[in-house]
């Protein structure tokens, strides 16, 4: 029975005291790692030190220095308080003694590595947790806490062993706490699906490169993951100078004098002083860029659900890239090009053909390389395409769902979020968000590297070339699941060609 006595949860590090939310347990602001604070600054994630007493986890941790203006704009809500101490994760859990392990699944928020937090409304893990399953969400460092190089920082450690991406070492503890405690929540330890947006969906696909991150994952999901290049380690230490001089400090400065810095100081930089929103490639954590793994078949080995929205041009605002102006670059530069494209696309609006043109360079063409990488290692792939649009909020979304606009269809969060507009979500829509959720949760459970489909309200086949499946969530604005042949092939094929040019696939 659920009752006071079960919220009491021994960890490794110490007991917990948590919440009962209808019949499931939440525990908020737990410490996986020690605070990387002062001389643990630009440090890998150190150990939690365990405590004697019972630790309250009814609050929120603290969330990385961001710009909060930004994360409530463009990155799902207010992350709460900012501070340099944010190593911490949350649990939801239907049931800490089940008769058998509980799958569990880790989340990865979005943000462009700069903006967001683990407990942000649209991540509340209750929805999927009473399907069957331990949700795990969590903080990591963002922004220069999160990706730094700096010859002084960079000395500090061995030939070959240099750590400048500290934000994917953050989840590789987070994933090595889960390994010792998650039994105590329920969760089964030799299951575990990964599943990020954005910048988590590229967390994801890096810590399936990153030799430090193997048999701590079993699974993997990747939401709306951009083609963007990861930033070469050379190039990262030319960042950190820069950002140095910035701070008035000499080229020789010191990793103290790093160290000292203000932490608050950070965030309101931009570029050129901003990394991201890619990992560095040349550490010990991602040897090499994730592009050349995955392209090359040296990724862990391990299933993955992959897809990406129908209007993640969406997003470009934000970045401020003029997806017409580049696509009227490229006609007066490059009218064989253009011509091409309006071919492929058959769009007469340069506006709408640069919008779906930015979109597939940047997200659709993704899913399509990762799933024929995954078949080149007999590993399975599923391959997804989400297009819908809340009934009510069609007009607001003319060219099709948005970047991020999937996630409270995954989490099944509709009824806590506030609509668009004060447009009321529709039954129709909920019912959606139900059956999106369902297949998440099943992939979870059932997903292995024997798997040759999900099941489904409609029955969900891995990728293969020759058929080139992918799931449509959403189909001609009806909440509906169809399965698509050959879906947008022969553009993404030329897209796919010219990004893996090098390498054959």
């Amino acid at each position: 029975m659920k009752n006071e006595r079960r919220l009491r949860i021994m960890t490794a590090e110490g007991e917990l005291i948590g919440l009962i939310d209808e019949d499931l347990f939440v525990f908020k602001g737990i410490p996986y790692a020690a605070a990387p604070t002062g001389a643990l600054r630009w440090r890998p994630p150190q150990p939690v030190q365990p405590w004697q007493d019972v630790r309250d986890a009814t609050e929120w941790g603290a969330a990385s220095w961001q710009n909060r203006d930004y994360c409530v704009a463009a990155g799902g809500g207010d992350p709460g308080r900012f501070s340099e101490d944010c190593l911490y994760l949350n649990i939801w859990t239907p049931d800490v003694e089940p008769s058998r392990p509980l799958p569990v699944m880790v989340w990865l928020h979005g943000g462009g590595f700069s903006i967001g937090a683990g407990n942000l409304d649209p991540y509340r893990g209750k929805a999927l947790a009473a399907q069957g399953v331990v949700v795990v969400t969590l903080n990591y460092r963002l922004g220069h806490f999160g990706f730094f190089s700096h010859p002084a920082l960079d000395a500090q450690y061995p030939a070959g062993r240099v750590i400048n991406n500290f934000a994917l070492l953050d989840q590789i503890a987070a994933l090595q706490w889960i390994q010792r405690n998650i039994p105590a929540f329920g969760g089964d330890r030799h299951n575990v699906t990964l599943f990020g947006e954005s910048s988590g969906a590229r967390s994801v696909l890096s810590l399936c490169c990153s030799p430090l991150s193997e048999a701590l994952f079993h699974k993997g999901i990747v939401q709306s993951a951009y083609s963007l290049p990861d930033i070469p380690q050379k190039q990262a230490q030319q960042i950190g100078l820069q950002v140095a001089a910035h701070f008035a400090l000499p080229e020789d400065a010191s990793a103290e004098q790093l160290r000292e810095l203000p932490a608050e100081q950070f965030w309101p930089l931009e570029r050129p002083l901003a990394l991201g929103p890619v990992p560095i490639s040349g550490d010990a954590v991602l040897p090499k860029p994730m592009l050349t793994t995955f392209m090359s078949g040296k990724q862990h080995r391990v299933p993955l659900m992959i897809g990406s929205n129908s209007d993640e041009a969406s997003v470009l605002d934000y970045f401020g890239v003029d997806a017409t102006a580049v696509l009227r670059q490229m006609r007066s530069k490059n009218r064989v090009s253009y011509r091409l494209m309006k071919w492929l696309y058959d769009i007469h609006d340069d506006a709408l053909l640069g919008r779906a043109v930015a979109r597939d360079m940047a997200f659709t063409v993704l899913p399509l390389i990762v799933a024929q990488a995954q078949h080149n290692i007999g590993m399975p792939a599923w391959r997804y395409w989400f297009d819908y649009v809340s009934e009510n909020a069609r007009d607001l979304y003319p060219h099709g769902t948005w970047h991020g606009n999937e996630i409270p269809y995954v989490f099944n969060t509709l009824d806590t979020l506030t609509p668009p507009a004060e447009r009321s979500y529709s039954e129709q829509d909920k019912a959606f968000a139900g059956a999106v959720s369902a297949y998440w949760v099943t992939f979870a459970r059932e997903a292995s590297e024997f798997s040759a489909h999900l099941p489904g309200e409609v029955d969900w086949p891995a990728w293969r070339p020759g058929e080139d499946l992918t799931l449509a969530l959403g189909d001609q604005g009806k909440a509906q699941a169809v399965v698509k042949a050959r879906f947008m092939r022969g553009r993404l094929r030329l897209f796919r060609l010219m990004m893996c040019s090098h390498v054959k696939l």
